[in-house]
């Protein structure tokens, strides 16, 4: 096959194309798009305009048709790691991680000394939930790029969720040398629980928040960072300030409409009403151990303590329920509370079997899993319909120091927008619990409880009643879980790694300061 050979490109092209590459970056794709209309024109099928084409795709939500084009510009430019990299991206975007997964490592392979082909690897594996490889491709990327802001972040982060504290910490530190006034760093840092602010760090936090030069995202997490520096400095009014105003900023930043939540709970729990169909096969899905619960409520720990033991690997908050009734969806052409109520049990057996075939690979090591993703609670209707031989774990925590807990923290991928007002947290917190109350009306047997004052109280005879609940033989390595080592990446990374703390009460602390969300959270149990 001879090979394609490329014609230069002409000083008019590249020009065009800097600036199709400059009005993608500030959103003006009308004005990039017809520069890339007369470089085609000029040049036809080229590698730089292909890529630049791809550029335009993606930021306007085209992944697929992205990759599209980078695969044609990888025909004319073999093996090329800076266009491996974006067609890498480019499926990732689309949902296709594993061939993603394939054409970053092949970047990596074709030019190891890209610091850019590494640290995208390294999310990659950070995203697909294989913590020690993002780790090694982070520390690569590191290497050969110890100033990028992005990596030194990225890859502290990963530390912190292999318990490498430590190392993290230093991390951090390093960004903050490199680049004081970045908020995520000194987010990162506050984050870990076994670190505290010498008095110099705390007062250039102090002064964070308020300087001009920092965008909104920055301060936002800086003002969360200081919160709770304050808090561990015992300084509780200061930090309910500096909590109340990084809310304020984020709230500011997202939409939310409580009561179309509420409308979407009584979606998931309407169809089910104790008459529905459900797979034939009662033990479908007996690998699956789900926990469902509010943020902050203990989840991270049940996770940990299960993943203990020997038989349990622990997956985290995986999307494949949700993903598995959502092409349900779009295959019906239908939203799910309109087919719920009458899918049949083939039905429900076909999308079970989805489920457990998306995530064979957590079956790898260990025979079973635990599945904790937050939107669990909602969806139990249809984990009881298609995956009759699961287990459904339900956490609870005190309200107060839940949603308190809630409201300290600024959640990274957005699931929690109802955290950032105390009011629109009680409204959550009534409709999670209006829709629990159901799901236990209907599955009194099928969800076992586990609270955390009991699990305070008495953590034997509770972890021993949880794996009984879970089908599991007790083995005494669940009794020290905090020894077990395994990647966490929720906010409780650090959390789960101490043993338990009988007195670990917070919202106490902060006395009538917390008397809005009280009144928010009347009536929770």
């Amino acid at each position: 096959m001879n090979a394609v050979v490329e014609t230069p490109l002409p000083p008019r092209c590249a020009q065009l194309l800097r600036r199709a590459g400059h009005w993608i970056e500030h959103g003006e794709f009308a004005a990039a798009e017809r520069a890339l209309i007369e470089a085609r024109q000029r040049t036809g099928d080229h590698a730089d305009v292909l890529r630049t084409e791809a550029a335009l795709l993606r930021a306007g939500g085209n992944a697929a048709g992205a990759a599209l084009r980078l695969r044609r510009a990888l025909e004319l430019r073999p093996a090329n790691a800076p266009l491996l990299i974006d067609l890498g991206l480019a499926l990732r975007e689309a949902g296709d991680a594993q061939s993603a997964y394939a054409v970053l490592s092949e970047a990596t392979q074709r030019d190891p000394d890209s610091p850019r082909a590494w640290y995208r690897f390294g999310e990659l594996l950070r995203d697909g939930s294989y913590a020690e490889r993002a780790e090694e491709a982070l520390a690569r990327a590191r290497a050969l790029a110890p100033m990028h802001r992005q990596t030194l972040l990225l890859h502290a982060d990963i530390l912190k969720s292999l318990c490498r504290d430590a190392e993290a910490a230093a991390e951090y530190r390093e960004l903050i040398r490199l680049s004081p006034h970045i908020g995520e760093a000194w987010h990162g840092l506050t984050s870990l629980a076994t670190q505290t602010l010498d008095a110099d760090e705390l007062a250039w936090l102090q002064r964070l928040p308020s300087e001009p030069q920092l965008d909104d995202e920055q301060r936002i997490h800086a003002g969360f960072a200081l919160g709770t520096a304050l808090e561990r400095a015992g300084r509780h009014a200061e930090a309910f300030a500096a909590f109340v105003e990084a809310n304020h900023r984020q709230r500011a930043r997202i939409d939310w409409d409580a009561a179309a939540f509420g409308r979407e709970v009584d979606g998931c729990i309407v169809p089910f009403d104790g008459a529905g169909a459900t797979a034939a096969d009662e033990e479908l899905g007996h690998e699956v151990l789900f926990i469902v619960s509010p943020p902050r409520s203990g989840s991270s720990l049940t996770e940990q303590i299960l993943a203990s033991h020997p038989q349990v690997e622990g997956a985290g908050e995986l999307p494949d329920l949700a993903e598995v009734l959502q092409e349900e969806s779009r295959r019906r052409g239908a939203p799910f509370f309109d087919w719920a109520g009458s899918a049949g049990a083939d039905d429900w057996a076909r999308l079970g079997r989805d489920y457990l075939e998306r995530t064979r690979r957590r079956r790898e090591a260990r025979p079973r899993f635990v599945d904790k993703a937050l939107p669990n609670w909602q969806l139990i209707g249809a984990i009881r319909a298609m995956l009759p031989g699961a287990r459904i774990v339900e956490c609870r925590r005190d309200p107060l120091e839940a949603a308190w807990s809630c409201f300290k923290h600024r959640f990274p991928d957005g699931s929690t927008r109802y955290a950032y007002e105390f009011d629109e947290l009680g409204a959550f917190w009534r409709d999670y619990e209006r829709a629990m109350a159901h799901w236990h009306r209907l599955h009194p047997d099928r969800i076992h409880v586990l609270s955390h004052a009991a699990l305070l109280a008495d953590p034997d005879g509770e972890i021993r009643r949880l794996l009984d609940a879970c089908a599991l033989p007790f083995d005494e390595t669940c009794l020290r879980f905090h020894e077990t080592a395994r990647p966490v990446r929720t906010l409780s990374s650090t959390q789960v790694r101490r043993p338990l703390q009988r007195d670990a009460t917070y919202a106490s602390a902060y006395g009538d300061l917390l008397d809005p969300l009280r009144s928010a959270l009347a009536g929770a149990r």
